[in-house]
């Protein structure tokens, strides 16, 4: 086995000022893993500067960090022992670092919780083992840490370890050993202490390189989350890390939460010297299918039998953070694996107090607090409970791009999707037309797409969809604009303006201009369409010939412009839940075409928007000696 395959990860947490950031330094030392003349350098450092040497200051790379005698950001330093290397992550005990310590414990096999044996336990030591429960760590070795200062005193040792203990009995966590050191002074850290002969277990590098790295869960259901999707020798290659499970070529692939299916033909990797035949858990790669279906980041790709779970609510067990408290209603952003999605937190079930575990009814969850929470999300999420499997079963909460909180999921009491949609599948069968999507194409001179304009109201969005299809008619093209108004009065009369309307509303235009396409035509829309995961479901529906064209406006432009009035009823409370002002404006992350209707005139704008879609939809005349007849 290789170095690299037996690293084990460490994650370091204890309250403030207990001796993490001397016990790793300590550690490099006494393992002779320091760089050379690493010591020596900090030691003259002191000197100068005229304060007292810590074994902190090996790790502390920042002068401000040395200056207020704290770490404020997670850490990783590789050391090595006899038996194999290791990388530790030293994370903060403050509370405004502890989203640091949660992104370093992510990553660890193994933990290392750092109690003071002078002070005992304290709050955040309480905090930090509940965290290690949340994210599952099972390799757990409590440390003692200041013996020296308790005189080595073994009743001293004894009651810390009965105190610990109550407290980790409460949380379901087992720790495989608790043990007395002196961090500063290298007691029980590389070996044996003769300081303290009543010890009989190992010392703290026996007890770590008696833990195992953490295997990958081959032995689970696949779980393949798409980071993202390349083009190579026009082949698209799906890319990401295999999270569980095994995938082989010939596979029949399931992407969730679509449910399109697709054949493994093959696996790539990186100067791979011969044809991969399989991949499994661990392993970063890139397959390419048998046909170009639609998928893209944070699609989770499965074996048909064993999918994740499908919903649009779930539970979360998470440890809060935010400045701001959580509370029933609030929108936040989830990470999960690599997907993201919007959520709103449907309800707060209860609030657990980390310090002596009780449970209360509260209506909002204040930093630092953990509680059992309900959200719901406007689209449809792939997930596994944690207990199922930990990389798809727990999440990130995101707001105002700061991570504000995390956890893991459930789906206790709630509906799978997965067997609606089995139980509607077995009901429908596909039709095959005789006429392909290339036939259609040579008849008109032109491929079918969807050009998906997005913008604020007032951005221009009607206006340039209605010039932009006069001037491809005018080019001999088939086209037909989709726009707000006209399918509100017909195909979605019967919704209204709510949330889950609106979402609706979106849904079904585009599954409407993705049949418009495949028929040939060039469909163009017209919506606000302000949520990133409702555009992401019409370009799911459409596939490769979905094209989002940004119709980019500032607020202050379309406000002066507000062609309906709709600004002016919004700022007088008349309309509720309006985009831009009471309601958010999700922008797309990578659209094909950026028009800026505030620096370009109209004129500028219909010409950007009519180049782009003639360079991807139109076929060469050579293709199509019937529109070149036309032509000349």
């Amino acid at each position: 086995m290789t170095q690299q395959a037996e690293k084990v990860g460490v994650v370091i947490v204890g309250h403030v000022d207990h001796g993490k950031s001397t016990l790793i330094g300590r550690l490099l030392h006494d393992t002779d893993s320091l760089m050379d003349g690493k010591l020596k350098e900090v030691q003259e450092s002191c000197k100068r500067r005229n304060v007292p040497f810590e074994w902190s200051f090996l790790l502390d790379a920042f002068q401000a960090e040395r200056d207020q005698a704290v770490t404020i950001d997670t850490t990783q330093i590789w050391f090595k022992s006899k038996k194999r290397p290791y990388v530790i992550i030293d994370a903060p005990g403050h509370r405004e670092f502890l989203k640091n310590m949660i992104s370093g414990a992510a990553f660890a096999d193994a933990a290392i919780l750092v109690v003071d044996a002078a002070e005992g336990v304290r709050e955040q030591t309480k905090r930090h083992a509940y965290l290690l429960h949340l994210l599952g760590l099972k390799q757990v070795v409590v440390a003692i840490n200041k013996m020296d200062a308790a005189g080595y005193n073994e009743k001293r040792f004894n009651d810390v370890k009965a105190e610990i203990t109550a407290y980790l009995s409460g949380i379901d966590v087992v720790p495989r050993a608790i043990l007395p050191i002196a961090a500063r002074e290298g007691d029980n850290i590389a070996k044996k202490s003769d300081k303290m002969p009543w010890h009989k277990g190992l010392s703290l590098l026996e007890q770590l390189d008696a833990f195992s790295p953490a295997q990958p869960p081959v032995e689970k259901p696949l779980r393949f989350p798409v980071q993202d999707v390349y083009r190579f020798d026009e082949r698209r290659i799906i890319v990401g890390r295999i999270t569980s499970g095994v995938v082989r070529k010939g596979d029949v692939l399931t992407f969730s939460p679509s449910n399109r299916t697709a054949t493994v033909v093959s696996i790539e990797k990186w100067n791979a010297p011969h044809e991969i035949l399989s991949a499994q858990a661990g392993e970063s790669v890139g397959i390419t299918l048998d046909q170009p279906i639609y998928a893209a980041r944070g699609d989770v790709a499965s074996h048909a039998d064993k999918t994740p779970m499908l919903t649009h609510d779930f539970r979360g067990n998470i440890f809060w953070l935010g400045k701001e408290p959580l509370r029933a209603g609030k929108r936040y952003k989830i990470k999960l694996a690599t997907a993201e999605a919007t959520v709103t937190v449907q309800s707060i079930d209860r609030v657990i107090d980390t310090g002596d575990l009780t449970r209360t009814e509260k209506d909002f969850v204040s930093a630092n607090e953990m509680a059992m929470v309900t959200f719901h999300s406007r689209e449809t999420i792939a997930l596994d409970p944690f207990a199922d499997n930990h990389e798809t079963g727990r999440a990130v909460i995101i707001e105002n791009q700061d991570v504000v909180g995390g956890g893991i999921l459930n789906m206790d009491g709630l509906a799978d999707l997965r067997l609606q949609r089995q139980a509607a599948q077995e009901n429908l069968h596909a039709v095959d037309h005789l006429l392909t999507a290339g036939d259609r194409a040579l008849r008109n001179g032109h491929r079918g797409m969807v050009a998906w304009l997005t913008g604020l109201s007032g951005a221009g969005k009607s206006t340039l969809a209605m010039r932009v299809e006069g001037a491809l008619h005018a080019k001999g093209m088939q086209t037909y604009v989709l726009d707000g108004d006209n399918v509100r009065r017909g195909l979605n009369a019967d919704l209204g303006f709510s949330a889950k309307d609106r979402s609706e509303n979106i849904r079904r235009v585009g599954e409407v201009a993705a049949l418009m396409a495949d028929a040939g035509l060039i469909v163009i829309t017209a919506f606000i369409s302000p949520f990133v995961a409702d555009r992401r479901s019409a370009r799911a529906a459409a596939g490769e010939g979905f094209h989002e064209i940004h119709v980019k406006a500032d607020l202050s432009t379309c406000e002066k412009r507000d062609p309906k009035g709709l600004y002016k009823k919004a700022r007088s409370g008349k309309i509720a839940e309006f985009t831009g002002i009471t309601s958010p404006y999700e922008p797309p992350e990578t659209p094909e075409l950026v028009v800026d209707t505030g620096g370009h005139d109209v004129d500028e704008c219909v010409g950007m928007i009519v180049d782009h879609i003639l360079k991807h939809a139109r076929i060469s005349a050579a293709r199509n000696p019937q529109s070149a007849r036309a032509e000349s």
